[in-house]
């Protein structure tokens, strides 16, 4: 529990019996502060446990993030052990995917500068 939602019920108790004073004896000018420290008190609360709230919200997503997280690194355990066990069992293979993926991204990453013509220099 947060500490607002805690000063804001004690403000909004005795803004109530600040207001029921005034009522009580008559003066409107009690009874308005004490509606005054009401509604602040409320505000206070309603403040606390939106923070309450904002905390319990961030906790949940540190929990499902830490989860994935978990997750993710025993996917790629798993998908390491599995490429080393076919890695030692066909060598030439692995060997020649890896040299045909290294050929085709050096040749999808190195392009070839367009060639100017005289539109290029006269526009």
């Amino acid at each position: 529990m947060d500490k607002d939602r805690v000063a804001g019920a004690a403000k909004d108790v005795a803004g109530k019996v600040e207001g029921a004073f005034g009522r009580a004896t008559g003066d409107a000018g009690t009874e308005a502060s004490g509606r005054a420290r009401e509604a602040a008190g409320t505000v206070q609360n309603a403040f606390g446990q939106a923070k309450d709230v904002a905390r319990d919200i961030g906790d949940a997503a540190s929990g499902y993030a830490q989860d994935a997280i978990d997750a993710g690194s025993g996917y790629y355990r798993d998908g390491s052990a599995a490429v080393a066990s076919k890695v030692k069992e066909q060598p030439l293979t692995a060997l020649i995917a890896a040299g045909a993926i290294g050929f085709t991204l050096g040749v999808l990453m190195t392009r070839q500068p367009r060639r100017r013509t005289l539109r290029d220099y006269y526009r």
